[in-house]
C-alpha cells in the first residue's frame, strides 16, 4: 500500500515553504549586516569646551589656522607635568 502519495504538500504548501525560507534568510542576512555596521562604526570624538573656544576664536579671526592647530595639538597631548 502506497497511500503516502495522497497526503503530500500541495502547490500552496510548496509556495509557503519557499517564501518562508526566503524570508528567513533575508532576516538572517539583514541582522548580520546591521550587526556588522554597528560593530564597525567609528567611535565619535567628543569635543571639549576648550576645543569649542578655540574653534570660535578661529572663526572670529582672533587666531590663525597655525595657532589653532598648535593649541589643539597641545590640548590633545594632555596636561603638562612639572618635574
Amino acid at each position: 500500500m502506497m497511500f503516502w502519495y495522497d497526503h503530500g504538500v500541495s502547490g500552496w504548501g510548496w509556495f509557503a515553504m519557499s517564501a518562508g525560507m526566503i524570508l528567513f534568510w533575508a532576516l538572517i542576512i539583514t541582522v548580520a549586516v546591521l550587526l556588522f555596521r554597528a560593530l564597525n562604526r567609528p567611535t565619535q570624538h567628543t569635543r571639549t569646551p576648550a576645543e569649542d573656544i578655540l574653534r570660535e576664536r578661529l572663526a572670529r579671526g582672533e587666531i590663525d589656522e597655525d595657532e589653532y592647530r598648535r593649541r589643539l595639538n597641545a590640548l590633545h597631548a594632555g596636561p603638562l607635568t612639572k618635574p
